[in-house]
C-alpha cells in the first residue's frame, strides 16, 4: 500500500471498529448524517499525527490510543454519567487516577500514559509535511485560545447546538468536531471576575429582594449550638424503583420512621452519579453550582466567608473530616478557602473496618466522635462536617457485612446499591442516637450528595420506568427525580424539620436561622425566590413551584417563573465569580480572614499538608 494511503486506511478500520463498540457495547450512536464531517476531521488528524511521525507502526498505536479515548471514551462516560467528556473533565483527570483501583486505573493510566510517550518516541520534523502540520496545529491551538468565538459561531451555525443536553451535540456532531466545538467554547465562555459596577449592582439586587423580618423574629439572639453535617456517599431511596423486586425494603425501618417524620424532605444536589465536590461546595457556601465542572478544582481562588469561615468567627472550632486522600479534589485547599481549621483525611484514621478501599461508615462516626470528644466535653461549640466514603460505586461488602437484599433486576447495581444502603442507612441510625443522647441541643444534618450509578443509560432506573435512558427524553418530573435525595434535619430538642424539596446551596443559610443568627453574610446573596425553589443544572435550570408543579427552563421563550429565576441566577452567578475567582467587591464579611490565621495550631492539619497530601511533621494531626 502506498504510504499516503496509510493514514487514511487505518482511520477507516478505526473508526468503524470504534464506532461498533460504541454503538453496541455502551448504545452511544452517532448520528449517520455527522458520520463524514467527523471522519474527515478524524482523517487530518490522522494525517498531522502520520506527518510527525518516524515509524508507521507507532504511529498507527499512537492512532488507536487517541481514537479510542474519542470514541470509547466519550462512550463510557455519557452511559455512565449521561454526558459526554468535557474541557473541565481534563482538570479532574488527578481525582479520577486517584479513585481508580485494580484494572480500572491500569486501563485509564495506559492509553494516558502511551499517548505521551509514543509521541515523543515517534517525533519527527524531517520532512516539510511535519512542518505543515506542526504550523497548522499551533494556529488552531491559537485560534481555539484567542479566537474561540470564530470556531463555535461556526459550528453552531451550521451544525447546531443544544445548550442543556450535551449528549444530543455529541451524536449529532460526532466526537471530533464535537471535541473541537466545546473545547473551543470553553475558552470563549470561562468565568471571569466582574468589575466592580457589574458585581455590586448583582449584590445589591439580591439583598434588595429579601423580604424584611418580622419584628418577633428579629428580637432573637444568636445560640452557639454544635452543628454535625454529615454527607452521606450516593445515599438514596432503592425503595422507589419499583420493579426492582427487592425482597425486602433497603433502608432500615429506623430510618424510615425518621424520614417519614420529616415528610420525606429531600435535598436537591447539584450532581448525579459523581462530583461529590459539588454537593460540598453548594452545602458548605451557599452558592449554586451551575456548569458541568468542579468548583473545589479551579474556581474557589479565594478565602470566601462560606459557612465554617462565618461559624469560626463566631468562636467555633471548624472540623472536616473524609477517609480519602486529603488532595482528593483539590479539598485541601479548598477546606482551607472556606474556613476549615482542622481536616482529617484517611492517614488520620485507623483503618480497622473497610469494605475493600472504602471505610465503613460505623469506624468513621465512632472515630470522628472521639476526636471531637474535648470539645463536646468542654461545651466548645463545633462545626462537625463529614463526608462518608463508603457507598462510592461498585458498592463492596467487607467480610463483615452479609448482603441481606436481592433484586429481580438484571441489573447488577440494583442490588448490590441496595445493600449498601442498608447498611449505611443502619449505621447512620446508631451515630444519630448517639449524638441526640450526648449533644442534645445540636443540630443535625444528613443528606445523600447525589443518586448513584444502577448501569449504563441509567439502566436501573430505566426499568422501573422513573428516568428515560436519554436526559433529552425526561419529563419535568424526572429532573427533579434526577436530583433528589434524603435529607434530614434535627433541631435539637425541637426534632426533625419539615423542608420539603430544598436546592443544597440553600441549607447553610438555614443552618445559620436555627441558631438565630440575623447577621448578613454571603449566604442571604442564595435567599429562594417568592414561590419557588430554583435548581439549576449544566445548561438549564428547574424551579419547583409552591404548588408542586415543576417548570423545566431549558431555552427562550421563557415562562413568567423561567424569567424570573433566569436574571435571578444571572445576579448570583456574576456574585460568586467575584466572590470566589475575583477581586471580593461584594464579600460581606471582612475580619474573617484573621481568624484563621489566629485560631488554635490545629488548623495546620489544613494549612501544612504538603502537595503530595501528605501530613507534615508540624501537621497537628492526631493518627
Amino acid at each position: 500500500m502506498p504510504s499516503k494511503l496509510i493514514p487514511l486506511a487505518s482511520t477507516a478500520l478505526f473508526y468503524c471498529l470504534f464506532y461498533l463498540i460504541s454503538t453496541f457495547k455502551f448504545d452511544v450512536q452517532i448520528k449517520p448524517q455527522a458520520v463524514p464531517l467527523d471522519f474527515f476531521l478524524q482523517l487530518l488528524v490522522a494525517y498531522f499525527l502520520y506527518a510527525l511521525s518516524k515509524k508507521v507502526s507507532v504511529f498507527l498505536v499512537i492512532q488507536a490510543l487517541v481514537m479510542g479515548i474519542l470514541y470509547i471514551g466519550n462512550a463510557i462516560k455519557i452511559a455512565f454519567f449521561g454526558g459526554p467528556i468535557m474541557p473541565d473533565d481534563v482538570f479532574a483527570l488527578r481525582s479520577l487516577m486517584l479513585i481508580l483501583e485494580g484494572w480500572r486505573f491500569f486501563a485509564a493510566a495506559i492509553p494516558l500514559a502511551g499517548i505521551a510517550s509514543l509521541l515523543l518516541f515517534n517525533f519527527t520534523m524531517r520532512h516539510w509535511s511535519a512542518y505543515l502540520a506542526t504550523l497548522a496545529a499551533v494556529l488552531l491551538g491559537i485560534t481555539v485560545v484567542y479566537k474561540p468565538a470564530m470556531i463555535v459561531e461556526l459550528i453552531d451555525k451550521n451544525t447546531g447546538n443544544s445548550v442543556w443536553d450535551q449528549r444530543s451535540n455529541y451524536i449529532w456532531h460526532g466526537a471530533t468536531l464535537y471535541t473541537l466545538q466545546e473545547g473551543s467554547r470553553y475558552f470563549a465562555l470561562a468565568d471571569t471576575a466582574p468589575d466592580m459596577d457589574v458585581a455590586q449592582e448583582s449584590a445589591q439586587k439580591l439583598l434588595a429582594a429579601i423580604p424584611a423580618e418580622k419584628p418577633a423574629e428579629a428580637e432573637k439572639t444568636f445560640i452557639p449550638r454544635n452543628i454535625h453535617l454529615v454527607l452521606l456517599e450516593s445515599f438514596w431511596d432503592p425503595n422507589r424503583l419499583k420493579k426492582a423486586g427487592y425482597n425486602q425494603n433497603p433502608l432500615t425501618p429506623e430510618f424510615r420512621k425518621l424520614w417519614k417524620s420529616t415528610d420525606y424532605s429531600t435535598a436537591m444536589p447539584p450532581v448525579f452519579g459523581g462530583y461529590t465536590a459539588n454537593s460540598e461546595f453548594e452545602v458548605l457556601c451557599g452558592f449554586p453550582v451551575t456548569k458541568d465542572n468542579v468548583k473545589f478544582e479551579r474556581q474557589l481562588k479565594n478565602s470566601v466567608p462560606c459557612l465554617p469561615h462565618i461559624l469560626a468567627e463566631k468562636g467555633y472550632r471548624t472540623v472536616a473530616s473524609h477517609p480519602n486522600v486529603p488532595v482528593f479534589w483539590n479539598r485541601v485547599n479548598a477546606y482551607r478557602n472556606i474556613g476549615f481549621q482542622t481536616y482529617w483525611s484517611i492517614a488520620d484514621f485507623v483503618q480497622d473496618d473497610m469494605n475493600r478501599e472504602f471505610m465503613a461508615d460505623a469506624t468513621l462516626y465512632r472515630q470522628v466522635q472521639e476526636k471531637i470528644s474535648d470539645s463536646l466535653d468542654k461545651k466548645e461549640p463545633i462545626l462537625d462536617y463529614i463526608v462518608t466514603y463508603f457507598g462510592h460505586w461498585n458498592y463492596p461488602l467487607g467480610a463483615t457485612r452479609a448482603s441481606k437484599i436481592t433484586a429481580k433486576s438484571k441489573v447488577e447495581e440494583v442490588e448490590t446499591y441496595a445493600n449498601t444502603t442498608y447498611y449505611k442507612s443502619k449505621e447512620l441510625m446508631v451515630f444519630i442516637d448517639q449524638m441526640r443522647q450526648r449533644d442534645p441541643d445540636s443540630i443535625i444534618a444528613v443528606f445523600g450528595d447525589h443518586l448513584p450509578f444502577l448501569g449504563e443509560n441509567f439502566a436501573g432506573y430505566v426499568d422501573s420506568g422513573v428516568l428515560a435512558a436519554n436526559r433529552s427524553d425526561f419529563s419535568p418530573a424526572m429532573f427533579k427525580f434526577y436530583v433528589s435525595t434524603p435529607m434530614i434535619i434535627i433541631d435539637g430538642k425541637k426534632g426533625p424539620l419539615k423542608i420539603g424539596s430544598l436546592p443544597l446551596y440553600q441549607v447553610p443559610k438555614l443552618l445559620l436561622d436555627l441558631l438565630d443568627d440575623k447577621e448578613t453574610t454571603i449566604l442571604d446573596y442564595s435567599h429562594p425566590l417568592p414561590e419557588m425553589r430554583v435548581r439549576p443544572l449544566p445548561g438549564l435550570h428547574f424551579n419547583v413551584l409552591k404548588d408542586g408543579k415543576i417548570d423545566v427552563c431549558k431555552e427562550p421563550p421563557f415562562s413568567e417563573s423561567c424569567l424570573k429565576s433566569t436574571h435571578w441566577l444571572g445576579d448570583v452567578t456574576t456574585v460568586s465569580n467575584d466572590l470566589f475567582i475575583g477581586q471580593q467587591f461584594t464579600r460581606i464579611k471582612h475580619s474573617v480572614d484573621e481568624i484563621v490565621k489566629t485560631e488554635s495550631p490545629e488548623q495546620a492539619t489544613v494549612e501544612n499538608t504538603d502537595k503530595q497530601g501528605k501530613q507534615t511533621p508540624d501537621s497537628g494531626a492526631k493518627k
